[in-house]
């Protein structure tokens, strides 16, 4: 283990730059890790209507590698603070390679945000058979409905005549009105679910994958950053 010895101005520089790095680090992956737990747990819903499941992995992506650069961030601080070159070099090669991870998930979720619209309303058409049949499918459709305050792919209609009770607008929560026999706008929902999905979903791609990248970003200067502190301790 080698620990260096006095540095230049420079090197000191490089020091305080590198421990500053860090805590952004381990800000911006706090942010990540918060973001995408969010999307995850809350924002999800309608995952299961699609066969296609790169937003989950993408998300999921972002969640591992915002935990790991909060882990991280500690190493590289510890390492520039005492200046021992192998936690350095350490820290460089597991910057770099979470780098690369976190710039393809941002990458991903733009991807997916444009690729949406592709194959989501044929997908949504696919799952309505199962609904009441499958336990998954009816959940997702339900807490979609009830989320985004829609019925249907495009409309009501979309069901024929077994239209879910999650179409009905509630009064109060746990408490819905009757719009099984009675379906017009004062009793239920009459939007299609489609327009207001990919909006969601969208809207979510932007937040997850914006923080990715500035991540991303932030942890090229602390890949110049350690590198040019490893070559300045002697």
């Amino acid at each position: 283990m080698a620990i260096g010895g006095a540095m230049d101005a420079c090197g000191r520089c490089m020091k305080i730059s590198l421990v500053v790095i860090n805590m952004l680090t381990f800000v911006g992956g706090a942010i990540a890790l918060a973001v995408g737990l969010w999307v995850w747990v809350s924002r999800s819903f309608p995952s299961t209507l699609m066969s296609n499941n790169m937003f989950i992995a993408s998300v999921a992506v972002v969640v591992v590698m915002g935990a790991a650069m909060m882990i991280l961030s500690l190493l590289g601080c510890c390492g520039a603070a005492k200046e021992v070159k192998c936690m350095l070099l350490t820290y460089y090669i597991l910057v770099f390679i979470m780098f690369v991870v976190m710039l393809v998930g941002g990458i991903l979720l733009f991807v997916f945000r444009e690729k949406v619209l592709m194959t989501l309303e044929r997908e949504m058409h696919a799952s309505i058979p199962y609904y009441g049949v499958r336990h998954e499918y009816t959940r997702a459709w339900d807490e979609t409905q009830t989320n985004l305050q829609c019925c249907g792919v495009k409309s009501y209609k979309d069901w024929n005549d077994n239209v879910p009770e999650s179409c009905c607008r509630e009064i109060y929560p746990g408490k819905r009105q009757d719009c099984k026999y009675s379906q017009n706008p004062t009793t239920m929902y009459m939007d299609g679910c489609i327009s207001k999905t990919v909006e969601l979903l969208r809207e979510d791609a932007v937040f997850v994958g914006a923080v990715a990248i500035i991540v991303a970003l932030i942890m090229v200067l602390a890949l110049i950053f350690s590198c040019g502190l490893f070559v300045k301790i002697e």
